[in-house]
């Protein structure tokens, strides 16, 4: 008899969506505002893209510079954290050796099942400290590249969010009529990248997509709202 061979598809990659969203929603909202509120001052498109591209560039160095540090943050976090329990496992070897049994027994492992599975990774130092790691503290031991790669992928995502709000005005030489078209553009942008966000994790593309054209939506539009209060034109 034949056995089809079964094969899981487990998405891995929610660091690398969670920094895309980050960098996009932003891109998406942010300079849709700035365009926004300047469209009510001034009156030609050119301007507004001057200003837009510098937001934009400014925004995407501030976010991909904050995705670092809290990269690094978290590296140098795990690094001290994993030091600790290398200390402990040597000088308070019956305490983190509880400390493991209560995992297993949080399992549903009673003391008698739980001790040999301890004794065998004790023998493991190494091994051992992993196991404490991720299941008594719940750290995953971050990628080498990760703070790199986390700027990067941010500050591209709000480069390419931006850029989106401020397109109709490289066309359209009208702030206003641009304005009408970057809000147009604004909401199927969200919408496409909420279904796609959404279908990449797992979760309902359609619901997903709603949910982000409703949130960023209302970023935008509060957004907008203060900008032009404060740039001292009507609504």
């Amino acid at each position: 008899m034949t056995q089809t061979r079964h094969s899981e598809k487990h998405f891995t990659s929610t660091e690398v969506v969670r920094d895309i969203v980050i960098g996009m929603s932003d891109g998406l909202t942010v300079p849709f505002a700035l365009a926004a509120g300047l469209t009510g001052v001034v009156a030609a498109s050119h301007i507004i893209i001057t200003a837009g591209l510098s937001e934009v560039a400014a925004g995407s160095i501030a976010m991909g510079l904050g995705g670092f540090l809290a990269a690094r943050g978290d590296a140098e976090h795990y690094d001290s954290e994993r030091k600790r329990e290398q200390r402990e496992v040597q000088t308070l070897p019956d305490r983190e050796a509880q400390e493991v049994a209560e995992v297993f027994e949080s399992y549903g492992l009673s003391p008698e099942e739980s001790a040999p599975i301890v004794a065998a990774l004790q023998k493991k130092p190494e091994a051992y400290v992993d196991f404490m790691m991720r299941f008594e503290l719940g750290l995953e031991k971050p990628e080498p590249k990760r703070a790199l790669s986390s700027a990067l992928t941010i500050a591209g995502a709000y480069i390419a969010g931006g850029l989106i709000p401020l397109s109709p005005y490289f066309v359209v030489p009208q702030a206003r009529t641009a304005l009408l078209w970057s809000a147009l553009i604004t909401l199927i942008a969200l919408a496409v990248f909420g279904f796609f966000k959404s279908k990449a994790t797992g979760s309902p593309p359609l619901r997903g997509g709603l949910q982000t054209v409703l949130i960023g939506g209302l970023a935008a539009g509060a957004a907008f709202l203060i900008a032009r209060l404060f740039s001292g034109t009507p609504g």
